[in-house]
């Protein structure tokens, strides 16, 4: 009886760990089964990690973007906007994070019954962006073939209007040479939500916010600037003598010097917790996507380092997205929309499936600290810039000429926004090696927001 017994719990163990394991795969099944129904590897859907099946992409306006075509993946016609749209659209195995890697399952339709048999035989899903693939070649030209990124967006919605990253290449006739050819580096990185860039002058706006924020006196004191800011251990090189200022004209003619000095009174300490707070160091979830970090660190800084890192130099480094997505915040009064790209998912008659509308919020900042930003970036415009670049557009911007290294040019930089209540939009334009921030950059950001200014109020 004793053996029998023995046998008996035995058996019920293996029974157990048997239905155990049968629960454990179906729940994997469940979770995981539009993971493994899309795979690359299936044939059904994919040749040569292409997809080749499901449905279409499509812009803001209807555009179709991508689509499958007698089993072939096909792109827009116009050669341009495919470059423009490669990096959000992706290449599987090349370019991460692209909507026919992101968004796979719904565009094939799959569902845990039918699997994607069904769906892909009523021809899937669209997946519908809130990208205006027009002023995305709009952008891809204002770069004129230089490397870079544009993204405009919605500071009012968080629609993302235009993304654009160069290099690209076209997805229909692929260069043989590209993985040679140094002209296409950095062609498989979406540079607007993985790029880092030393930002130069642009991180003044977060150097401008801590000395608001943590000095009462600041609007109201002067500085004097020799054409550099001796620090007790070192020395910040500014671009020019510009003699006696007030933080605002500091501001607008993007004095080295002052901020410098600004950085090193306000100390590591208040100047990193104001990085942070401002989302800089921050990765920002962008649909289904995560932005790059940047990067603020100056525990070991010394003093002429620290000064640096206030104008947006020594080991600071910025995302051209999470740059924008401050600048938003500004005009919008301190609390900025996470931008996104991605709309909603639609049957084939037109029936919403999934939104994916971004609602997230994120104060960056109180409405007073805004207001005074806001007024800093608009003279910025008015008294220094001048307003040619954006007429009519009442633009609040800032330019950055990033050093990056004694044998290479300056990375160009523009951030800004219009503060008009009927053209709701904030940019960022990052220009590789462009030089001048406000020649280069800038000439990029007056051509794609003209762009939009035609469509917006036509």
């Amino acid at each position: 009886m004793n053996t029998i017994a023995k046998r008996a719990k035995i058996l019920y163990i293996i029974v157990a760990v048997f239905a155990a394991g049968l629960v454990f795969l179906a729940a994997t099944f469940i979770v995981n089964g539009d993971t493994y129904a899309t795979n690359t590897r299936n044939q059904h859907i994919y040749s040569g990690n292409v997809l080749i099946s499901g449905g279409r992409v499509l812009d803001r306006n209807g555009e179709v973007l991508t689509a499958v075509e007698n089993g072939s993946r096909v792109y827009n016609a116009d050669s341009v906007i495919r470059r423009a749209t490669l990096h959000v659209l992706g290449e599987s195995g090349y370019i991460a994070g692209g909507v026919l890697e992101q968004y796979s399952a719904e565009l094939i339709g799959y569902n845990l019954i039918t699997g994607v048999f069904t769906a892909t035989e009523q021809g899937g899903n669209d997946v519908r962006l809130t990208l205006d693939a027009s002023l995305c070649a709009d952008a891809y030209r204002a770069l004129d073939g230089q490397k870079g990124t544009v993204g405009v967006y919605n500071y009012q919605t968080g629609e993302l209007v235009c993304m654009v990253s160069t290099p690209a290449y076209d997805p229909e006739n692929k260069p043989a040479d590209i993985d040679e050819n140094e002209d296409y580096d950095g062609a498989y990185l979406n540079k607007f939500l993985y790029g880092q860039y030393v930002p130069g002058s642009t991180f003044k706006v977060v150097t401008a916010v801590c000395a608001v924020e943590n000095m009462p006196d600041v609007l109201t004191r002067t500085f004097t600037c020799t054409g550099e800011y001796n620090a007790a251990d070192g020395t910040v090189i500014c671009n020019d003598t510009h003699g006696t200022l007030t933080f605002q004209q500091a501001f607008n003619q993007s004095c080295n010097s002052v901020f410098a000095q600004l950085a090193d009174e306000l100390g590591a300490e208040k100047m990193t917790a104001t990085a942070q707070a401002l989302g800089v160091t921050e990765s920002l979830a962008v649909n289904r996507l995560n932005t790059a970090r940047g990067s603020y660190d100056v525990s070991g800084a010394s003093q002429a380092d620290l000064g640096w890192s206030g104008i947006g130099q020594y080991t600071d480094m910025v995302n051209p997205c999470n740059m924008m997505t401050l600048a938003g915040a500004i005009a919008n009064g301190g609390t900025a929309h996470i931008p996104y790209y991605v709309d909603g998912v639609y049957s084939a008659d037109g029936i919403e499936i999934l939104d994916e509308t971004g609602t997230a919020t994120r104060t960056y900042m109180s409405s007073a600290t805004a207001s005074v930003l806001k007024n800093l970036m608009r003279t910025t415009v008015t008294d220094y810039y001048g307003e040619s670049y954006f007429p009519d557009m009442e633009m609040c911007a800032k330019t950055g000429t990033a050093e990056v290294g004694e044998e290479q040019r300056p990375h160009s930089w523009m951030i800004g926004f219009s503060q008009r209540e009927d053209f709701p939009y904030a940019f960022a334009v990052v220009v590789e090696n462009g030089g001048s921030g406000y020649y280069t950059a800038g000439a990029v950001a007056s051509d794609v927001m003209a762009s939009l200014w035609d469509i917006v109020m036509e």
